[in-house]
This record gives C-alpha cells, sequence and structure tokens, in this order.
C-alpha cells in the first residue's frame, strides 16, 4: 500500500472488448509506461470491467505529490493526457481525471 499522502490519480475510457489486449500493450508503451518513467510516480496499473461489447477501462497511478503529477500531465493536472493513437482505441473516454489524497 503506497504511504499516507500519496496522491492517486485515476482516468476513465471505454475501449471495444474485442481490443483489450491490444489495448493494454499499448498502454504499457504510452501513458503507463510514460507515468512509470516519470520522477515522483509510485507505481501504475489498468483495471478493466466487461460491459457487454464495450469495456471500461481505468488507470490508476500513485505519486509522492501534486508537483510531481504535473511533470507528466502538465499544469492543468486536472486534464487527461491523450496519445495519438488513442483514437484508435477509445470509443469514449473521460477529459479529465480525479485525483486523492490517501488517508
Amino acid at each position: 500500500m503506497p504511504p499516507t499522502g500519496t496522491v492517486m490519480r485515476v482516468w476513465t475510457g471505454w475501449i471495444r472488448s474485442t481490443d483489450r489486449e491490444a489495448y493494454q500493450d499499448y498502454l504499457e508503451q504510452t501513458g503507463l509506461g510514460e507515468y512509470r518513467r516519470t520522477p515522483g510516480n509510485l507505481g501504475a496499473f489498468a483495471a478493466y470491467a466487461e460491459q457487454g461489447d464495450e469495456c471500461e477501462v481505468r488507470t490508476v497511478s500513485f505519486w509522492r505529490s501534486f508537483d510531481d503529477i504535473r511533470g507528466f500531465a502538465g499544469d492543468d493536472i486536472a486534464r487527461a493526457v491523450f496519445y495519438p493513437e488513442d483514437d484508435r482505441f477509445l470509443v469514449r473516454r473521460r477529459e479529465d481525471v480525479e485525483h486523492f489524497v490517501l488517508a
């Protein structure tokens, strides 16, 4: 478990269920990989919930501070970061992210 005071960043999107494996590979190369390479990141993973033909995806990352998140996301940490091939996979997406401080 990450230490108290750690910031958890959560983003949600939806893909076609048939794209799950390919999307996980893509996420490892883009968002999850970039999270993990950013100083101050304490770990990241993706979670999936099948919903018929669609699959809800949540990326969850843990950070030492909001300043460390800025190192990944830029000044507007409430906005999601997207990559050039995202439109190939995402059928819907949240444009924002949620942040929680662990107690």
